[in-house]
């Protein structure tokens, strides 16, 4: 079993940066491809971005592709989002996940079995 906790959101200002990080507690985070989704107020969870198993592999939304940047630290267990240039629509709940089947990285929400609480992240205009 797995356990992610999420820290890092708040709130910042339009343009600037925040640095979500997951810690996952359990014994098989680095085999495995983990991932950031986000849900709005009455939207859907959406796809941010992925990393694989080693690090080396990314995949990202179009929305967040030369702002976000996605990262892990096997040693730590700990995967890392770090974003930049933010604008008001990422304004969001912020869930990290973690895959049990695959070490690539995946935009498919049924690929993720486990989950963090989610943490709340807010730019102003």
């Amino acid at each position: 079993q797995v356990q992610l906790v999420e820290s890092g959101g708040g709130l910042v200002q339009a343009g600037g940066s925040l640095r979500l990080a997951c810690a996952a507690f359990g014994n098989s985070f680095s085999s495995y491809s983990a991932g950031w989704f986000r849900q709005a107020p009455g939207e859907e969870r959406a796809f941010v971005a992925s990393i694989g198993w080693s690090g080396s592999d990314t995949r990202y939304a179009e929305f967040v592709k030369g702002r976000f940047t996605i990262s892990r630290d096997n040693a730590k267990n700990t995967v890392y989002l770090q974003m930049n240039s933010l604008k008001p629509e990422d304004t969001a709940l912020y869930y990290c996940a973690q895959s049990a089947i695959t070490g690539v990285p995946t935009e498919a929400r049924s690929w993720y079995h486990y989950w963090g609480q989610g943490i709340q992240v807010t730019v102003s205009s």
